[in-house]
């Protein structure tokens, strides 16, 4: 079986909306299922098709992620230290083109969210900056080209 790398706190994200799924989702589609076949007709009935459509959707993502917990292996990142960029770490790079500052944190596929600045292990940019240290200066494959970075910083907090 793969292992997937992940931290405490994405493992714990995807245990949460599993719990949520099992038991607040699910029984609230299967009751909304209920009222729009009281409805009547099934063939014209725009509620039904969207609780079933609902239904597929949480039943699919119920068993991805019962499939991908089991798999995960947990990375203790609270025992991390150095300036060397490894999974876990907090980057600070800054783009030597345009001077902009920028912190990701290299997380696992199955937690990475730009949103909150958290990127995939196996994202190029990742992958650019792994195993580099403070003060080195990569080129990261861009659609629009390389783009040159300079890592300003490496936390693991």
């Amino acid at each position: 079986m793969q292992k997937f790398p992940m931290t405490a706190e994405g493992l714990a994200k995807l245990e949460e909306e599993l719990k949520q799924l099992k038991s607040v989702e699910r029984p609230a589609i299967i009751v909304a299922i209920a009222e729009a076949r009281a409805h009547g007709d099934l063939s014209e009935n725009a509620e039904y098709h969207a609780a079933r459509e609902r239904q597929s959707f949480i039943e699919g993502r119920l068993a991805e992620l019962e499939s991908i917990i089991p798999s995960v292996e947990v990375i203790d990142v609270s025992k991390m230290s150095g300036t060397q960029v490894r999974f876990g770490a907090r980057v600070t790079i800054i783009d030597e083109e345009s001077e902009k500052e920028t912190t990701y944190r290299i997380v696992g596929q199955y937690e990475a969210d730009m949103k909150t600045g958290s990127i995939s292990l196996s994202s190029p940019l990742a992958k650019a900056l792994m195993g580099k240290t403070v003060g080195d200066s990569v080129e990261v494959p861009a659609p629009g080209g390389a783009r040159a970075v300079e890592i300003t910083g490496v936390a693991f907090n």
